[in-house]
């Protein structure tokens, strides 16, 4: 496995998706997973299927701040440190032109897209230098990278956390701490299932197979396929790699203009 094992990791956003896909493949990789989430039932659900001593679960509501700084202390509390995190909890906001577009689901889009990422930075920064060790990965989106129309907040918090990335990256080189994203592209997850319904409630599936044929490798990502770039990112396998953008998205970058 890439993932070294007996290291200490927090996923947020873990109990779903890519998140969830995440925590598994650090589990079976050897680590110890602090899998952050809202959803006590789906944390729960986690812990039933996965039944890994190595798991710990928290649940958080990261627009509020404190409960970010509690996780952070709650994972070295129970695992003395932290090696890693993958910073992926986000929401997508609402598809409308600019100038419709509300000003409180705005704000709720940034808060939990990139404020809650900066809170989540500087809880588990110390640690890490303190160390002079680690590995952090923001889960951006291949609109962190391009923008599609409509989508005015998630465009705007999924580019600042590269402006986030690479800062913190060059901060904490000289501590031996790296930082990077991963953009993902369109993956088979409850979001996008929330998306196709929300856009084409009569036909979702039909929504989803355009979406599908505009993908050079002609499909969706498994949370999987991103899963294991995310653990790779977090192993030493990946020593020299920092303050880089790296994509999983069958190509649809490469095949833009």
């Amino acid at each position: 496995m890439l993932q070294d094992s007996a290291k200490c990791m927090i996923v947020t956003g873990g109990a779903s998706g890519i998140g969830r896909a995440t925590v598994a493949c650090l589990l079976e990789g050897g680590a110890r997973v602090l899998s952050v989430d809202r959803d006590p039932l789906l944390l729960q659900r986690q812990v039933d299927e996965l039944a890994s001593e190595r798991l710990r679960t928290y649940v958080a509501d990261l627009r509020v701040p404190e409960q970010i700084a509690d996780y952070s202390r709650f994972a070295l509390d129970s695992f003395g440190r932290i090696d890693g995190a993958v910073f992926n909890a986000g929401i997508c906001g609402v598809n409308l032109p600019l100038e419709q577009y509300p000003e409180a689901v705005f704000d709720d889009v940034l808060t939990i897209n990139l404020k809650a990422v900066w809170l989540g930075l500087r809880a588990i920064v110390p640690a890490m230098k303190a160390r002079r060790q680690g590995s952090i990965v923001l889960v951006s989106s291949i609109q962190g990278l391009s923008a599609l129309p409509g989508t005015t907040a998630y465009t705007t918090s999924k580019h600042a956390l590269v402006g986030m990335m690479k800062g913190a990256a060059l901060e904490l080189a000289p501590y031996r701490v790296r930082v990077n994203t991963v953009h993902p592209g369109y993956v088979a997850t409850p979001m996008m299932d929330a998306i196709h319904r929300a856009v084409r409630p009569e036909a979702p599936e039909l929504f989803e197979a355009q979406i599908a044929a505009s993908v050079p490798m002609q499909r969706y990502a498994q949370p999987e396929e991103v899963a294991r770039l995310l653990a790779f990112l977090l192993s030493n396998a990946a020593s020299y790699s920092t303050g880089g953008c790296f994509t999983v998205d069958g190509g649809l970058l490469a095949a833009l203009p």
